[in-house]
């Protein structure tokens, strides 16, 4: 299957199962805007790693759930393979925007973070996966 393909339909599972519970609890549901939320988040993106917590977000509560859409400041950890004579450090400041699905205090994310253009490859959307933990209380 065409990776590009493939990555829209799971992009578009993951919005569609995190919507539909909102959906279906109805007037219960509330929207909130939120400067930060504890989070603690680590996964992977991009042939490499990165660690990050929320920033401004608007969230979506509903019961034991929060599905919160905002940005993510990160520190990324990827190894430079380019081939150059130049690199760049193992660990950069980031800034990625994406979707994050809160059960509690276990937390679920689908960040996106754009890699710029180098003298290897062009700037291109890099969709990743992370999982964290909620360590400010309720």
């Amino acid at each position: 299957m065409n990776t590009k393909k493939f990555q829209k339909r799971f992009l578009f599972l993951i919005l569609f199962s995190l919507i539909f519970p909102a959906i279906a609890y109805g007037q219960k549901a509330q929207i909130k805007v939120s400067v930060y939320d504890g989070l603690i988040i680590g996964g992977y993106v991009g042939n490499g790693a990165f660690l990050n917590t929320i920033g401004p977000n608007v969230n979506l509560n509903f019961k034991n759930s929060k599905v919160l859409f905002g940005t993510m400041p990160s520190l990324r950890f990827q190894k430079d393979n380019s081939g150059t004579k130049t690199k760049n450090t193992f660990v950069t400041p980031s800034l990625g925007i994406g979707i994050t699905y809160l059960y509690k205090k276990l937390a679920l994310q689908i960040p996106f973070y754009y890699s710029s253009k180098n003298t290897v490859e062009d700037g291109k959307w890099e969709i990743g996966i992370g999982i964290g933990f909620k360590f400010v209380p309720k």
